[in-house]
């Protein structure tokens, strides 16, 4: 990745290219862009760059609680803000089925399975929704989570197209505000939704010091930018083709 110093960054001219890409990758079609919204900035800024480059009407947002959320406020507080369409489908019981169901087979589902599931069953239901109104779904994954391996393989890494994954974290905010985009969505602690834990506290250090790391190679702390490299290797998996064997 590219080094650079994170002040020369520019918000705007990235907005900018952003909504032209993504009228791009539309040309042609009527699709809607179908946008699965959780509060965070990251599904708020890609929702705002899809509304700005398709318009409102062409935007749906789809909701995925498990069970009772307190961030979906927000959620639906960007949806009205954008103009944008929206709908809510509660995953609680599909993803209770699903960790029943391995329960069934003798399993005892662990942790990472327990925290993974629900991501996995989100992104089934925003295909399903995508194919059934004629949609794409947006990937809203960052390059700060994607570098750490902080996203579920076939979950909330998936997608049609990816407005944000070579952005991180501390860029995301700044594309936000350059849209205009109140600092209620654009700044609200990260945390995934699931597990009841912030994002810096599953990772052990904030996304500024890794966005530092990222674009400017600094770390002072030896212990985490030697965790950060450990989660890269670990991680690139998911955000690399699938390794296929070639006869």
């Amino acid at each position: 990745m590219y080094h650079f110093p994170m002040e020369q960054f520019d918000a705007r001219a990235t907005a900018d290219g952003i909504v032209r890409w993504i009228r791009d990758r539309f040309d042609g079609t009527d699709c809607l862009a179908v946008v699965g919204l959780s509060g965070g900035k990251d599904s708020s800024v890609v929702a705002a760059l899809c509304a700005e480059a398709l318009g409102a009407g062409r935007v749906l947002g789809v909701l995925l609680p498990r069970g009772r959320q307190w961030d979906m406020d927000v959620a639906l507080d960007l949806a009205g803000f954008l103009g944008i369409r929206h709908l809510v489908a509660d995953i609680g019981g599909c993803t209770d089925a699903l960790l029943a169901a391995v329960r069934g087979a003798g399993l005892e589902p662990n942790g990472q399975a327990e925290t993974n599931a629900p991501a996995r069953i989100r992104m089934a239901a925003l295909y399903a929704v995508a194919a059934t109104v004629g949609g794409r779904v947006a990937n809203t994954c960052n390059l700060s989570e994607d570098w750490v391996g902080y996203s579920t393989k076939f979950g909330d890494a998936a997608g049609d197209f990816s407005p944000l994954s070579l952005l991180t974290a501390s860029e995301v905010r700044a594309v936000g505000g350059a849209l205009g985009l109140p600092e209620r969505f654009t700044d609200k602690t990260p945390e995934d939704g699931l597990s009841g834990l912030t994002d810096e506290e599953n990772l052990g250090f904030s996304y500024d010091v890794l966005d530092r790391y990222i674009r400017e190679g600094i770390c002072a702390d030896t212990a985490v930018r030697e965790k950060i490299d450990r989660l890269y290797a670990a991680g690139r998996h998911k955000i690399e083709p699938m390794p296929c064997y070639r006869p």
